[in-house]
């Protein structure tokens, strides 16, 4: 089937808001905690809220008014140093639903008739003491297709996070669940134990496969956890959630797409127009922005480019892939600053699909088809600047890099025999050593291509028969961006030898790491 232009199909498919009436209410200070506007609570000035497109700012008085039409989540975008309400399950209050007559009838349950429109939609607000230091976690792709699943993912991640402290709140990056919708409160209900207020994001395997539209794909989605495209400040970083799932593809109506309606663009447009330009705007997505026209809307890359163009610090974030890697936007490659855009794609928290070996406990290892292993991340604020940190499920924190090298090696052998340094938050620019011994260091060379640990791993997941000892097929082998390489010296004296690598990242920090190996006469 012909390929429409994406832009002219988003416009005639976008929910737009036929503003046939009109909402408002006030965003004000709850000092007694009871979720009302109480008479003597007073209004926050120069909050925004928004109806998903349209974004207002609240008077003096705290006041707002905004178009509303029959299918629409009037949502506010918290403001620093305050907090929104939270449910029971952890999950941030901030937001009323507007669909009258509820969802459509799907397979998974969407929302209830909400009936009228209230006469004022009010939204309480507490104040905070939010630092401008403050870290926050992430899980890319919980992707549970079961309650076994469930298990697997309480089992090896959150019982590392739960009640962790220091940590501001969590965000999943979509896919948290695995085509089954009515395993949303199973995984509401595991990270709910972490403890901390969390949010949620769409991805291709949350939305509803039986809508026909991509404004009612969501409708489970928004039942359990709101809405899909949002927005919150916490201290000098301003937060952007996408929706960057386009279902069915709007080019052929098969399967999916990447990219935003214009609906959601003109929402990141106007809600940009409050946020000061000294914060760091971080835009998180489900599918990476730096997918490939076929896979990603190069036309939304270039929009949402052309929206931070002003905004000298910027970060934008994705899963999706199961793989982990870092791309740097330059001046002249449709990015229009002199400094660089960071695009961090972070390895999951599902691994390859819960896939590959079993480990010790009956959970499979799952290792990532570039050689990554599952795991989760953290991000440092500092301000308005950002440091990443990649924590490996079951592993200290200590453990940035796997040295895939032999444990023996003939003495002068012809053969050549290779180390392998696969550094898993590790760009093409960073800068990764080795030393064997107390010889001089020397730099490995950076090398895209399959992980030779991963390979070993399929071949032995391909030998094993006793299915007690193994998951499902791990995936083919996908080409690294953070692997090198260099040759590894049999010329040396009989015994054991030590090989040190040092790996020092983006934010100038270095990592070591050693393995040990014989020359064997």
């Amino acid at each position: 089937m012909k390929k429409f232009s994406l832009l002219a199909l988003t416009l005639m498919a976008s929910t737009y808001l036929h503003a046939q009436s009109t909402v408002s209410g006030y965003v004000f200070a709850d000092a007694n905690k009871n979720g009302k506007k109480d008479k003597t609570e007073k209004g926050i000035a120069y909050v925004s809220v928004t109806n998903g497109q349209e974004v207002a700012r609240t008077d003096s008085k705290g006041f707002y008014q905004l178009p509303i039409g029959n299918d629409n989540i009037i949502s506010v975008i918290k403001p620093t140093g305050y907090q929104v309400p939270l449910n029971a399950d952890n999950l941030p209050q901030y937001f009323y639903i507007h669909k009258p007559k509820g969802s459509p009838v799907l397979k998974y349950k969407g929302v209830a008739p909400t009936g009228p429109l209230p006469k004022s939609i009010d939204f309480a607000l507490q104040p905070a003491a939010e630092k401008d230091n403050y870290t926050a976690l992430i899980f890319g792709d919980p992707q549970v297709y079961t309650m076994e699943q469930v298990d697997y993912f309480i089992k090896d991640v959150i019982s590392e996070v739960e009640g962790i402290k220091n940590v501001s709140f969590g965000l999943s990056m979509g896919d948290e669940v695995g085509d089954k919708l009515d395993l949303f409160p199973a995984y509401t209900a595991a990270v709910k134990r972490v403890g901390i207020p969390w949010y949620n994001m769409m991805g291709n395997h949350d939305y509803n496969a039986d809508a026909t539209t991509d404004s009612l794909s969501d409708e489970s989605f928004e039942a359990h956890f709101g809405p899909t495209t949002y927005a919150f400040n916490y201290g000098k970083v301003h937060f952007i959630v996408l929706d960057d799932v386009l279902f069915p593809d709007p080019r052929d109506g098969h399967g999916y797409y990447g990219g935003l309606r214009a609906d959601q663009l003109k929402f990141v447009e106007n809600d940009l127009k409050y946020v000061p330009k000294d914060y760091l705007v971080v835009m998180t997505m489900h599918i990476p922005l730096s997918e490939p026209e076929f896979l990603f809307s190069t036309a939304t890359r270039k929009s949402l480019f052309e929206m931070l163009r002003d905004f000298p610090n910027t970060l934008t974030i994705s899963a999706h892939t199961h793989m982990q890697r870092q791309d740097f936007y330059v001046k002249g490659t449709e990015w229009l600053q002199d400094k660089p855009h960071h695009h961090f794609n972070i390895g999951t928290a599902s691994g390859d699909f819960y896939s590959g070996l079993s480990d010790k406990n009956g959970i499979p290892v799952s290792t990532m088809r570039d050689g990554t292993p599952k795991g989760y991340g953290f991000i440092h604020f500092k301000g308005n600047q950002y440091v990443i940190d990649y924590k490996v499920a079951g592993k200290d924190v200590a453990e940035q890099m796997r040295i895939t090298a032999p444990e023996k090696l003939k003495k002068n052998s012809d053969s050549l025999a290779y180390v392998y340094v696969n550094f898993y938050t590790g760009g093409k620019n960073d800068q990764v050593k080795y030393r064997i011994d107390d010889s001089a260091w020397k730099n490995l060379e950076h090398t895209t291509e399959f992980d030779p640990f991963y390979l070993a791993e399929v071949a032995t997941w391909k030998s094993i028969t006793d299915k007690t000892k193994k998951a499902r097929r791990p995936s083919n082998p996908a080409k690294s961006t953070h692997l090198w390489k260099a040759t590894l010296t049999s010329n040396l004296p009989a015994g054991k030898h030590t090989l040190t690598v040092s790996a020092t990242d983006m934010y100038n920090r270095t990592f070591t790491q050693k393995h040990s190996y014989i020359i064997e006469e």
